[in-house]
């Protein structure tokens, strides 16, 4: 980990002070209406409105794409300067619904990594074609339980959803039909810097965004002389490339992914890695997908200590990463047109695609400032070159 200790570069906002729960309501108000929001990858459209009004208060003007993609440029690119994109992921893991039984309860499929192990008894929330359509997910009574049944995971073709429906008929007239998708309850709360809730895989990223917003338009000389594109992405947690139809639009120089980063600070993992809430963003210098997916991103050296330095510059702390397991986007967009300098960013986040996940306030803001000093100092150019 390194922090840095350097005075905070003007324009850029002050780190936390005291761990004061008063300090930053807005960024907490708007991580809340964020993970609330309902939006599968598929049906970002919540999301895709929330955030495009978000940019639309800084002034900046958003463009929707035919995939959903939410894109805002800051700034175009000062002769010899490059034309920097940062992406962060609106959409969330979900369900599909599979088939409705005659009594009404519905049988689901698995959009994205669903845990098995946390399903059963969870609140979820479906997308119906007349609005949102509440259930819950059934469990099997404590006081029949089988004694060789209470220790095991019903697998998830074994679970139902009960949405109050005795029938067909009535679960079609709430809107519900084969292919409905469906998403973890609203279950937001905050504790000081620590916030809880579903979905902050990534809508902690999409708070980065808005906030890098903030700081690039609120400066006195904006972004520097780099070009600045922010995207808000979809499909993410289907197949990774809903967002390569806007970097071939965009055609950017750098690519920085914002996503989640999975803290190890809890008893269950702290062999694994280092990473931990309240230290700062992860610059991951490895990332691989072994489970079927053999994909993942080694990022160009000169990139990684480049942000590792404007973290210093802004004095926030940050960590370097290493993740075996997981993927981004990024893993993707690097191989576009004659390819793209690619990094992953992320914010520390415990129990991810759990149906709460927990993060901090202060990485998200520390996230925002990094990026935001990195592409203040790619005003002095940067070399990206190999061999």
């Amino acid at each position: 980990m390194r922090t840095g200790r350097s005075a905070t570069p003007e324009g850029l906002s002050p780190g936390p002070g005291d761990g004061s729960e008063a300090a930053w309501p807005q960024l907490a108000d708007l991580l809340r209406t964020f993970s609330e929001a309902s939006a599968p990858a598929g049906q970002e459209e919540e999301m895709i409105r929330l955030l495009s009004q978000e940019f639309s208060k800084l002034g900046l003007e958003p463009h929707v794409d035919v995939m959903g993609n939410v894109a805002v440029r800051v700034r175009e690119a000062k002769p010899g300067s490059p034309r920097v994109l940062v992406f962060a992921h609106m959409d969330e893991v979900g369900f599909v619904v599979r088939k409705i039984e005659p009594d009404g309860f519905l049988r689901l499929h698995r959009l994205g990594g669903i845990p098995e192990k946390s399903l059963a008894g969870q609140r979820v929330v479906f997308l119906g074609r007349h609005g949102l359509v509440p259930g819950v997910i059934g469990t099997k009574s404590h006081h029949v339980t089988p004694a060789d049944e209470k220790y095991r995971v019903v697998p998830l073709e074994d679970l139902y959803v009960d949405v109050g429906a005795a029938t067909i008929r009535e679960a079609q007239e709430m809107g519900l039909h084969v292919g409905t998708l469906g998403v973890y309850a609203p279950s937001f709360q905050r504790r000081g810097w620590l916030v809880q809730g579903k979905a902050m895989d990534n809508r902690v990223g999409c708070a980065v965004l808005v906030e890098l917003a903030r700081i690039l338009v609120g400066g006195q000389d904006g972004a520097g002389s780099a070009g600045v594109y922010l995207v808000g992405s979809v499909q993410e947690e289907f197949n990774l490339r809903g967002v390569l139809p806007i970097v071939r639009e965009l055609r950017p120089d750098i690519a920085i992914s914002v996503d989640i980063a999975v803290a190890c600070d809890t008893p269950d993992l702290r062999q694994v890695t280092d990473v931990s809430l309240n230290r700062g963003p992860t610059i991951n210098l490895y990332s691989f997908h072994g489970r079927g997916t053999l994909n993942g991103v080694l990022p160009n050296r000169k990139l990684a200590y480049a942000l590792m330095d404007a973290a210093e510059a802004a004095a926030v702390p940050s960590q370097f990463g290493s993740f075996f397991g997981g993927l981004t986007e990024a893993a993707y967009v690097q191989l576009e047109g004659g390819g793209i300098p690619s990094i992953e960013v992320g914010v520390p986040c415990r129990y991810t695609h759990s149906p709460v996940e927990v993060c901090s306030l202060q990485d998200i803001n520390h996230t925002a400032r990094m990026l935001a000093a990195f592409v203040r100092q790619l005003s002095s150019g940067i070399d990206l070159s190999r061999g």
